[in-house]
């Protein structure tokens, strides 16, 4: 069974352990990995993987096209990587055009934003700038949702959003919303949102998570790990315990991104 992981970071090797230190602190997590591309392939379990969904968020507009960069060199070097590119609400417009565009280029294949780090709401305006050019460029977004400590992703700022930007695609990671599961039937029958399961099978009722899949369509998931908060054995193993047919565990390991990125 093809397995791809939609949802992973990277960071270069000289800051990758305080990187990783950093999410653990925020998430109050023990971090066991170590963040960089060779950690991500050679994990164990990690030969599994077809491809590896790959980015870095910004966390200041200055850092974007420098961690772009940095994403494309790892590109280059590993033929399994898929790229997702940042971008940060404080760039204008025009810069955000610029960079989707050298994106496009270069071969990204969607963009990433996480707006718990990057401190914006998804509904604000300098989040539509942002929708405003993806949906020009036909470049879907992936957005880390939920935190109950937060509202700056809440799934009914996504819902408002999906409503208005239709032919743009959101990936809501982490079924929706991490940690606040009970608030995601909001985005039920939205046509363009689709899931990870990123970061919350440790925590989501199996029930529930079976529900959450049947409910909304096996078809509009993906399998994330979310490395390096977790490892692909344990997020696996997590994974086949939900009670899903065959057929459902193959869409979400593989076939469902494979077609909605027109991967090969």
């Amino acid at each position: 069974m093809e397995i791809i992981d939609a949802h992973t970071h990277i960071y270069p090797t000289k800051i990758a352990l305080k990187a990783v230190q950093a999410i653990g602190d925020f998430y109050n997590i023990d971090m066991d990995l170590n963040g960089t591309s060779e950690n991500l392939i050679n994990q164990e379990d990690g030969d599994k993987i077809s491809y590896f969904l790959v980015h870095s968020v910004a966390t200041t507009m200055h850092q974007v096209h420098v961690i772009n960069e940095f994403l494309l060199e790892e590109l280059k070097k590993h033929p399994n990587f898929i790229g997702f590119c940042t971008l940060h609400p404080d760039l204008t417009e025009e810069e955000i055009e610029k960079e989707v565009k050298w994106a496009t280029l270069n071969g990204f294949l969607g963009v990433k934003l996480h707006p718990d780090f990057q401190k914006f709401y998804l509904d604000e305006e300098r989040a539509e700038r942002i929708y405003r050019v993806l949906e020009k460029y036909n470049l879907p977004l992936l957005l880390h949702m939920g935190d109950k400590r937060y509202q700056f992703s809440e799934p009914i700022r996504l819902s408002k959003m999906a409503k208005k930007y239709t032919k743009l695609n959101f990936i809501a990671a982490h079924f929706g919303g991490y940690s606040v599961w009970d608030k995601v039937d909001v985005l039920k029958d939205l046509n363009n949102v689709y899931f990870d399961t990123s970061s919350s099978l440790e925590y989501l009722d199996k029930e529930r998570a079976k529900e959450l899949i049947k409910t909304f369509g096996a078809h509009r998931f993906f399998y994330g790990s979310d490395y390096p908060m977790w490892n692909e054995k344990e997020e696996l193993k997590r994974f086949f315990s939900i009670d899903l047919t065959k057929e459902e565990q193959e869409m979400i390991l593989a076939k469902n991104l494979k077609k909605f990125l027109n991967i090969k």
